[in-house]
């Protein structure tokens, strides 16, 4: 079985260049942005080797593991282009909800249980599942936005700041076309509702609905500092906001979150 689009996908005109092996999806759709490609268009793999995610952490996906990235060219200024990953995180949940009917039957209340963590990762059972990351360059005709999800399908990375998880070992028995698929319709869905940026706030609420740590304790490292307090909401912008233990609400713009006990650990 190969890589195919969704029929809400191919029915909205999205276009596809599947891979049997690149070194980056997110690479290869910048180059053609660059080219004149102008999108909408899905750069997808089950085997990657040379990505890179935040903090240009490698981004390596094992054969059977899925690397998607979309392109489009948008009027959007970046800031707003930003909020567009946490419609991606929505997509992402979304289609890990549709495959994973049969394994959430098979295995009752031992389900895996989807939750998204500020600011673009799918978590199951608390352990990463899913990397979205977000690149834009200017281009003719506007911002090429391309966002970049990458899922542990068959196998998980070791040594990553959060524990990670693969679908396999959660019982979820599908491969990477089949999560494409439903991946490439959802976001169909959640790419309308965000609507250039114009839908952000119908966006924050799905989201916010989905949220892991919400109200919880939360330690962010910055890089140069780290702040704790208890996770209150996302802003109208994507920032996480910390309430702190003097009641002062701080926006956050970019970190490492680390939720509960291992906080401070994870942040040191």
């Amino acid at each position: 079985m190969g890589f195919a689009l969704g029929p809400r996908a191919s029915a909205a005109g999205y276009k596809l260049a599947a891979f049997e092996r690149t070194g980056s999806t997110n690479t290869e759709a910048i180059e053609h942005a660059r080219s004149g490609e102008r999108g909408p268009m899905w750069f997808v793999t089950s085997e990657q080797t040379a990505g890179r995610g935040r903090r240009q952490r490698a981004w390596i996906a094992p054969r059977g593991n899925l690397a998607a990235s979309i392109l489009e060219v948008m009027d959007v200024a970046p800031a707003v282009a930003a909020t567009l990953g946490f419609a991606a995180g929505l997509a992402e949940e979304a289609a890990l909800e549709k495959v994973s009917l049969e394994a959430a039957l098979r295995l009752g209340e031992g389900r895996p249980c989807y939750a998204l963590k500020w600011p673009n990762d799918v978590l199951a059972g608390g352990k990463k599942l899913v990397g979205i990351g977000l690149e834009a360059e200017a281009v003719g005709g506007g911002l090429a936005v391309v966002v970049g999800i990458g899922t542990n399908v068959v196998a998980a990375p070791e040594g990553t700041p959060t524990p990670a998880v693969s679908l396999a070992a959660l019982g979820v028995q599908i491969n990477a076309e089949e999560l494409f698929a439903a991946l490439s319709d959802a976001w169909v869905e959640f790419r309308g509702i965000w609507d250039n940026g114009r839908g952000f706030a119908e966006i924050r609420k799905l989201w916010l609905e989905r949220a892991a740590g919400l109200g919880e304790k939360v330690a962010i490292h910055t890089g140069t500092m780290t702040l704790e307090g208890v996770f209150d909401t996302i802003d109208d912008t994507g920032c996480l906001i910390v309430r702190t233990a003097e009641g002062r609400l701080v926006p956050v713009a970019a970190g490492e979150v680390f939720f509960g006990p291992v906080a401070s650990v994870g942040a040191a």
